[in-house]
């Protein structure tokens, strides 16, 4: 088989899982309890990231099996499913996913989430996007420097999450139609907008430091020179182009188009400056999801500290 399918498996669950884990976490602490159905359709978005969570962990799942055994995706070869689920660390961490996903969507079925229902909702969306460490690289090592490897993967992860699932809300505030665009729904937007700025110093900090950790330990000082010389390397390369991007937009939001947005609601003419903050959080996000996209083809990659 390809890597073509596992590819684009891995990136769908990775964006999916990211969704859920941020939007839940945004909708905590940037909008208030009588906001968040109103403002944003929630439910929805939180149960069928639940729902298309589950899926595509089966299909990720028999593909995962199919490939180590070298057998048919169908039909599935139970046995070998079954000896996955049972013997390895990927295995528990596929069924703690699954377990996770359905706490989490059956938490989210209430048409109006209480802060306690967010924050389970969150808390086991963040184990099922934590769970994805088991299947990259972030599981390869042992002894001291595995575990510093894993615990640095996981939150990588589960910061980027964070970041993904609040560009998905700000989008979702920010694309509501005319008619629902009045001043309170502005002034929520902007509270919105300034409440992930504070977050998303924290983020920053975390995918920098871990991504650095990670860099480290999959690449080693004595291959950063040749980088440009394989696959990994330049898709690595890439990922951190888009990422500095990111930053630029993300620092162009918070400093400059949101005190601009806020200036012309206070102004009643926020035509402008909510279609500049449109263009510059789908450029954001466009970015990231091409991020994820790398992510998911890097993990399918032998780094060069593995030798291979």
């Amino acid at each position: 088989m390809t890597d073509g399918p596992t590819i684009l498996v891995r990136f769908a669950l990775y964006l999916v899982l990211a969704a859920m884990f941020g939007l839940s976490a945004f909708s905590l602490y940037g909008l208030r309890a009588g906001e968040r159905d109103d403002a944003i359709a929630l439910r929805p978005w939180l149960v069928g990231s639940s729902v298309l969570g589950l899926l595509l962990s089966a299909i990720a799942l028999v593909m995962m099996v199919s490939n180590m055994a070298g057998t048919p995706l169908w039909p599935v070869d139970r046995a070998a499913v079954a000896m996955l689920l049972e013997g390895s660390p990927t295995g528990t961490a596929w069924l703690v996913r699954i377990a996770a996903l359905f706490v989490a969507g059956a938490a989210a079925l209430p048409a109006r989430k209480s802060d306690r229902a967010l924050v389970l909702i969150m808390a086991a969306s963040g184990v099922a996007m934590a769970s994805l460490a088991w299947t990259g690289h972030g599981a390869m090592d042992e002894g001291g420097a595995g575990w510093i490897h894993l615990i640095s993967d996981i939150l990588h992860l589960v910061a980027a999450a964070a970041w993904v699932g609040a560009l998905l809300g700000l989008i979702l505030l920010l694309a509501q139609p005319a008619e629902r665009v009045d001043g309170d729904h502005l002034r929520l937007t902007h509270r919105a907008l300034h409440g992930f700025g504070a977050v998303g110093t924290v983020v920053v900090a975390t995918i920098v430091l871990t991504g650095l950790i990670n860099s480290w330990l999959l690449i080693g000082p004595a291959n950063v020179a040749a980088l440009g010389m394989t696959t990994y390397g330049r898709l690595l390369l890439a990922k951190l182009a888009l990422f500095v991007a990111m930053l630029g937009l993300a620092s162009l939001n918070r400093f400059r188009l949101t005190p601009a947005f806020e200036e012309s609601i206070a102004g009643e003419d926020h035509r402008g400056a909510l279609r500049s903050l449109r263009v510059s959080l789908g450029v954001e996000t466009a970015s990231v999801v091409a991020i994820l996209a790398l992510v998911a083809w890097l993990g399918t990659l032998a780094p060069p500290t593995s030798g291979m």
